[in-house]
């Protein structure tokens, strides 16, 4: 299975992605070929960018980029704001990254740190994203779901990977892990935080409140062997996606895959 890797290169997290991939596909633990990796920034804007194009060349990956910012700055264009609708500069932005990477005929691709809204895209490729919840779950973004988690006292939460839309983050559900956020390890700083809202909480320790610190661990340590038990599962048939649909092997509608058992042995926990 050929896929494509969309990413900005925000920082150590999509290089490590990236680098667990890589070294998972030369292992012969996933049955997949990166096609090409995709970056919206060229050599010399981000030096955490250059290094991640640095390592796909150094796995042999091909390298595709176009400056979002350059693209931008030739059109005139205005910046895009959340919550409303691309300028027009971003639909030629996203076509020309179709142009770009038609000859590779790869239709299914990962967003793995890219930061630009693509609706476009989304109708032109299938992509898997990742949303650090379980279906059903909080929505936003990775802090908003933990200060959710933590303002609902939760036991459990997850990581799901969803097929993307032009609706953001409303995708359907391919697979998931979940998490306690019980036990021996974590009890004592919920016990910290009792009787205090979770707005109190980010108001006066925000992020280094050592309970956010270990939600987040729990989460994030579950992304990466989630994504390849995921791409895993799509090259050998597990699951499939024919027309954006979500199916099983042998083509009936597909409950979203439950990996936790996967995941919890490739990252060596139970909890």
């Amino acid at each position: 299975m050929r896929i494509g890797w969309f990413t900005s290169g925000r920082g150590p997290g999509s290089l490590a992605l990236l680098r667990a991939a890589c070294e998972a596909i030369e292992a012969g633990k996933l049955p997949i070929e990166i096609a090409y990796v995709f970056c919206n920034r060229e050599r010399g804007e981000h030096e955490p960018a250059d290094r991640l194009l640095d390592l796909a060349e150094a796995h042999h990956v091909p390298v595709v980029t176009l400056s979002s910012a350059a693209f931008r700055r030739r059109a005139g264009g205005a910046l895009a704001h959340a919550g409303q609708p691309l300028p027009a500069w971003r639909l030629d932005y996203d076509r020309e990254i179709l142009e770009l990477l038609r000859p590779f005929g790869v239709t299914l691709a990962v967003l793995a740190g890219y930061l630009l809204i693509a609706p476009l895209l989304c109708q032109e490729l299938d992509f898997l994203n990742l949303h650090p919840a379980a279906p059903g779950g909080p929505a936003g973004l990775w802090q908003d779901v933990i200060w959710q988690l933590i303002d609902e006292r939760a036991g459990r939460s997850g990581v799901t990977i969803f097929r993307a839309t032009p609706e953001l983050d409303a995708g359907p559900p391919v697979s998931f892990c979940t998490y306690s956020l019980r036990g021996e390890g974590i009890d004592p700083l919920w016990s910290a935080v009792a009787g205090r809202s979770a707005a109190e909480l980010r108001n006066e320790e925000s992020e280094a409140l050592p309970l956010f610190v270990e939600i987040r661990r729990r989460g994030a340590m579950r992304e990466t062997p989630l994504l390849l038990e995921t791409l895993a599962a799509l090259a050998e048939g597990r699951v499939r996606l024919p027309e954006g649909e979500i199916v099983d092997a042998g083509g009936r509608a597909s409950a979203p895959l439950d990996l936790t058992r996967l995941v919890d042995a490739a990252i060596g926990r139970t909890v």
